[in-house]
């Protein structure tokens, strides 16, 4: 019971502190960016609602894009349980809220995995379906940062994000060095969770036998492994549409300033606007404040400065912000309140619980 209120307490401290950083930062560039010119700005051009209202669209259809992913990552890997569109967008929708409070959006991977091993999946599978999205995202984004860099290099103003590109583009091959290492190397493995465990077991009061802690590692490794093997053999297709579907996935994100633009009476600068995102994307993915808050509006503040202007970019700033994170928390929280019945309780332990059962969540 304590464990549980110390969890507790941890996430209700990362929702304040991750939503408290994305308001006070906003809030400074508005002082700094609002003045007679902004107002002149806003009052001479035809707001365009329809435009905001395409880029909430565009946010949703980027929710079942991401669904449609992880579908057909985890009935390759599993034909056996077959998860449908919906099935998936829900778990992609619970996953928000966890994802959207802690750095790199790293507390939704345990979601997931818990939402399909629920499904029907053994862990390792459900792991292989969750961190295969991830390896399809980096790669994706190491294709496509040379592009974004061509586009802005003449840009001196976004030369001081420089050293948090090179970091986000070091931790993505690191990243993919070490899980393409675990995919062909089950046994190095295995030996690091044995290593693991045994070190975290001397702080753990829950005590389980050695064996089957030795067995459930060895069997769900497994799993991973064949799990992931799988996509180089006779489901290459699936890969293939899974690749497609992420390219279409965050092109979908990466409108959405635009129609901000288009909305707010300006030019919607759609190559440069999405190769910002680019840039943006690997700044967020660094594993620095809960959410990302602060350091993304900072980021974005930079980048569209320079599209833009600075009069206008802080209304630009919390339009953007709240309709690609705001309303995703909130949706996020409602779904996973719906599931779990609180939005702080969720817990990588309820995995063990479950994975015997394999029962469907309603």
């Amino acid at each position: 019971m304590v464990e549980g209120d110390s969890k507790r307490k941890t996430i209700k401290l990362s929702i304040i502190l991750s939503v408290t950083l994305s308001i006070l930062i906003i809030i400074a560039i508005l002082y700094f960016t609002i003045d007679a010119e902004t107002i002149d700005k806003l009052r001479s051009v035809k707001i365009r609602y329809e435009f905001f209202g395409l880029a909430v669209l565009l946010n949703i259809i980027w929710w079942f894009l991401w669904g449609a992913r992880l579908k057909i990552l985890s009935n390759a890997i599993d034909p056996d349980v077959k998860i449908s569109l919906w099935k998936s967008t829900k778990i992609v929708i619970t996953n928000l809220f966890l994802a959207g409070i802690t750095p790199s959006m790293a507390g939704g991977e345990p979601v997931r995995i818990y939402l399909l091993n629920k499904e029907g999946m053994n862990v390792g599978s459900s792991t292989a379906a969750v961190l295969g999205e991830r390896l399809i995202d980096a790669v994706f984004i190491l294709l496509v940062i040379p592009f974004a860099i061509f586009i802005f290099k003449d840009e001196p103003e976004v030369a001081y994000l420089a050293t948090g590109l090179w970091i986000g583009i070091i931790i993505f091959m690191i990243a993919i060095v070490v899980f393409i290492y675990a995919i062909i190397r089950p046994e190095k493995t295995k030996s690091f969770l044995f290593y693991l465990n045994k070190k975290i077991s001397r702080f753990s009061k829950k005590k389980e036998s050695k064996r089957n802690v030795l067995s459930r590692i060895n069997q769900e490794v497994d799993n991973f492994h064949n799990s992931m093997t799988c996509f180089i053999g006779n489901k290459k297709k699936s890969l293939l549409f899974a690749c497609i579907v992420t390219v279409l996935f965050w092109s979908a994100g990466f409108f959405i300033p635009s129609m901000i633009m288009l909305g707010l009476g300006l030019e919607p600068f759609f190559i440069k606007s999405y190769a910002a995102q680019i840039l943006l994307l690997v700044i967020v993915m660094m594993p620095t404040t809960p959410g990302s808050s602060g350091i993304a509006e900072l980021g974005i503040a930079g980048l569209y400065g320079v599209l833009i202007g600075g009069s206008i970019i802080g209304v630009f700033t919390i339009l953007y912000r709240f309709i690609s994170y705001h309303m995703n928390l909130i949706a996020g929280a409602i779904f996973q309140y719906r599931i779990f019945k609180s939005v702080a309780s969720f817990s990588m332990d309820m995995i063990k619980g479950n994975e015997d059962s394999n029962s469907s969540y309603k």
